[in-house]
């Protein structure tokens, strides 16, 4: 694979590339800001500036940051509780969104200057297949109402499909019709652009969109539409309800970690194709100051786009201004964006439909089922219980973090012994990670051992298969020397780590402990 020469100057590639992205993220950017509970103008506002911002000191040349359906969904259900009767998509649910933003950046920023960029593999894949295919399903239940040309009831996505599927004598038989060709034209468009590159470069949601408002504008159908888009440029507003800051500040934390992992991956992913380096940290500051610039400017919390991220390295960007360029091209259609209002909200529904669709893939709970059992009862509880607790999903994703843990503490608790008795002396192999919790473990393991061999003159431990050990392993393997001692056998280590090393001459150097030590190789 050829590398790639890291560019630093903006080209002209980048700006065809930004103007492509620019098509998609305008109606993108009004359909995640619905999905948030936010006006759609909102969704506008953060795709304008949070590009610009990012681009400054991002590590990705390909990364394209603004508004994303998963962000927007952990948006809405941090907001949710917040929000009193008919306060979604008011002016003081957009401030909100607006400070979640501001912490958001704030926390990401702070991860990146003390360069904890590692959190971004913190997540495990079962957590993350979990949450991800039920955020999917709960956005696709989002948007039904949308779909069918029923105004939405509560903040529960399930129940609001619910409700709104069993009447269909409210459904609009134009608004389903625009919002099927709607998800027909997108996806049509991914096939179109994996079999042919260069067509990643056609506005295809956007040409939907177009078609949608033209019919709606001539009054040839009669459906719901998004309502008034206000014109002009966004402006600084730090008139924000900051004593809100204390109950939105756990889900600005999961937000800033969430929703890192998804242009983590991407950005890890692009840059292992083209042989070039990415620097976590740097992407934690570049989202944060995009998130930032998103709350100064009356947006919401941002992330990085897959399927944007996609059209960007396809259109043939080269550096991270591309991005900048796509922000900037969002900002000159703000001060038109006015006919935007008679955009169905049929288009919007679809628009997120079909871009997360290809995220509901069961194929890993069928490998972590074949594979793992442990794993598959991490990702299940997580996907059941992000389904159950909407629209508070950070509930089901912590739910699926604290499974994980257990399920790595109960799996290094557990340690295998292999024993083989010749001519007097018993040797033993441990397998695992020798630690304080799996300590009691291996010390009734070696003890039953020893009792069972009576004849035995010298016992030999080799800890080349343990993974770690700390002082309470050594500890425990010191008493068993004394164990052993008063049975009439001589303890002998070998295969000694060399991370323990040091640890293990001090722990058995000192004194008259009688046991011999081998290091390993």
């Amino acid at each position: 694979m050829t590398k790639r020469p890291v560019l630093t100057r903006p080209t002209w590639d980048d700006l065809a590339a930004g103007i492509s992205v620019a098509l998609v993220l305008v109606p993108q950017a009004l359909a995640y800001a619905s999905l948030a509970g936010l006006p759609p103008v909102h969704g506008l506002y953060a795709a304008a500036v949070a590009p610009i911002a990012a681009a400054l000191v991002g590590s990705s040349p390909y990364l394209q940051t603004g508004p994303v359906a998963l962000t927007s969904l952990l948006t809405f259900g941090a907001l949710a509780p917040l929000a009193a009767s008919g306060q979604v998509g008011s002016a003081t649910f957009a401030a909100h969104g607006a400070l979640l933003a501001l912490m958001v950046g704030a926390i990401r920023l702070l991860l990146g200057l003390l360069r904890w960029g590692g959190l971004a593999y913190f997540m495990s894949l079962p957590v993350v297949t979990g949450f991800t295919v039920a955020a999917a399903l709960l956005i696709i239940c989002a948007q039904i109402p949308g779909l069918v040309g029923v105004a939405p009831r509560g903040g529960n996505p399930p129940a609001v499909a619910a409700s709104a599927l069993s009447q269909p004598q409210r459904w609009s038989a134009a608004a389903i019709v625009i919002g099927l060709a709607t998800i027909a034209v997108v996806m049509t468009a991914r096939q179109v652009r994996l079999r042919y590159p260069r067509a990643a470069r056609l506005p295809w949601v956007l040409l939907a969109m177009g078609a949608a408002l033209v019919v709606t504008r001539l009054g040839l159908v009669t459906v719901p539409q998004i309502g008034a888009v206000p014109s002009g440029l966004p402006t600084p507003q730090l008139g924000l309800p900051w004593t809100s800051v204390p109950s939105l500040l756990v889900p600005a934390v999961l937000i800033a970690l969430v929703g890192f992992a998804e242009p983590a991956s991407i950005a890890r992913r692009y840059a292992a194709e083209d042989r070039r380096p990415w620097n976590p940290d740097r992407e934690f500051i570049g989202q944060g100051l995009a998130n930032a610039a998103a709350g100064c400017f009356g947006g919401y919390p941002v992330g990085g786009s897959f399927s944007r991220s996609a059209l960007n390295r396809a259109a043939g960007a080269r550096t991270r201004w591309s991005g900048a360029v796509a922000g900037l091209a969002v900002l000159a259609v703000l001060p038109v964006a006015g006919p935007l209002e008679s955009l169905p909200t049929a288009v919007l529904a679809g628009v997120v439909i079909a871009t997360v669709l290809p995220l509901v893939d069961l194929s890993g709970f069928r490998d972590y089922w074949r594979y793992s059992r442990a794993q598959f009862l991490v990702a299940l509880p997580t996907l059941v219980v992000t389904l159950a607790t909407a629209p508070q999903v950070e509930r089901g994703l912590l739910v699926g973090v604290g499974l994980a843990l257990v399920v790595h503490l109960w799996r290094e608790t557990r340690i295998h012994v292999t024993a083989d008795h010749q001519a007097g002396t018993l040797y033993l192999r441990p397998e695992g990670v020798l630690y304080f919790a799996s300590t009691p473990v291996l010390d009734a393991r070696l003890a039953e051992l020893l009792d069972r061999h009576e004849h035995t003159s010298r016992v030999v431990v080799d800890l080349s298969r343990l993974g770690r050990l700390d002082l309470t392993g050594l500890l425990a393997l010191r008493d068993f020397a004394g164990y052993a001692a008063d049975r009439g056998a001589q303890l002998e280590l070998r295969g000694v780590p060399t991370h323990a090393r040091e640890r293990v001459q001090r722990v058995f150097g000192e004194g008259d402990t009688g046991v011999t030590i081998s290091p390993g190789e």
